[in-house]
């Protein structure tokens, strides 16, 4: 069901609901479809299978499409997608600012902090003396003068071209190969195998700083921010989406999430070949904690106890 109409028929229902002294989940029929918007980042996937994950087991409907980050904003902005985990600020932030401006996208809250994202070499081009932006441009053969990054209309593909465009770092001459998140890691994988040069996008969480000895490049703060491009992940929802379905909303803002969660989840994927929602079932088992901390305050969407429901259908 589109939002508008969600908000619509919500307000009615909450209207009714509060008359009648019920708590909100009462209305919460109207909002069981749950739209979320997967980018293709394991990181992301991971996260937007664990929400998925605990809503089924409140009773909703939830569903996650792929969709490239600009799409993904445009489809909050319009309605079509209801909620996405994967806002990376800052190096996202002049791609969400005119959402943020308009007032049709909904920042939801932090979940996930200590993040990063900038260049990274395999640490035996690092030793080899490619510690910084800077180095780059000087071994240009050995890296046949491209970067590999990830989808097309990814932020960092884009700020990498930013650096060609202006000759940052004596850039101009190089260009972006641009593949999904696992094609640029088989990339890396088959140079690391041959001891070739390669330089990549890389961030944590993810499993690739375990299955690599990589190494982060210095310099880049101009372009991709500090400490490496340091990030701090953000929930998203269509503006109004947390009023209008208060009770999905609450466990949008509970969902808070570790490095250490992110890695060992993706580990399950990557590593381990589960699929993401087996891999985001193993988590919650794992950590039955989390369960208490997400649910605090959220029903099923009948208006029963949520933790013990979610428990129930993990068979924790």
């Amino acid at each position: 069901m589109h939002i508008r109409m969600k908000s619509a028929i919500a307000a009615v229902a909450m209207g009714a609901a509060v008359m009648a002294g019920n708590a909100y989940a009462d209305d919460a029929a109207t909002c069981s479809e749950v739209e979320f918007s997967d980018v293709g980042w394991s990181c992301i996937t991971a996260t937007t299978a664990v929400a998925t994950t605990v809503l089924e087991g409140l009773g909703y409907e939830p569903k996650a499409t792929v969709l490239s980050v600009p799409v993904t904003f445009a489809s909050l902005s319009n309605g079509d997608i209801d909620a996405f985990l994967g806002l990376w600020l800052p190096t996202q932030q002049s791609m969400i600012d005119p959402y943020f401006n308009d007032g049709t996208v909904e920042n939801v809250g932090v979940n996930l902090e200590g993040a990063k994202y900038t260049l990274a070499v395999p640490t035996y081009v690092f030793d080899a003396g490619v510690k910084s932006f800077g180095d780059i441009a000087a071994h240009a053969d050995k890296f046949d003068s491209k970067f590999y990054g990830i989808e097309p209309g990814n932020d960092g593909n884009m700020i990498i071209q930013g650096m060609i465009d202006d000759n940052a770092f004596g850039l101009a001459g190089f260009e972006v190969v641009e593949s999904s998140e696992q094609g640029m890691l088989s990339q890396v994988e088959a140079a690391v195998r041959s001891d070739e040069w390669i330089v990549f996008l890389g961030w944590e969480p993810h499993p690739m700083n375990r299955r690599f000895d990589m190494s982060y490049l210095d310099g880049g703060d101009d372009y991709f921010g500090a400490n490496f491009g340091g990030a701090t992940v953000y929930t998203l929802a269509h503006a109004g989406y947390t009023e209008a379905c208060p009770n999905v909303g609450a466990l949008l803002k509970n969902m808070r999430f570790s490095l250490a969660l992110e890695n060992e989840m993706m580990g399950y994927m990557l590593d381990d070949g589960m699929d993401p929602q087996a891999a985001a079932r193993k988590l919650v088992e794992m950590h039955p904690e989390l369960v208490d901390e997400w649910l605090a305050g959220v029903t099923t969407l009948d208006g029963q106890d949520g933790a013990a429901a979610v428990k129930a259908h993990l068979g924790m």
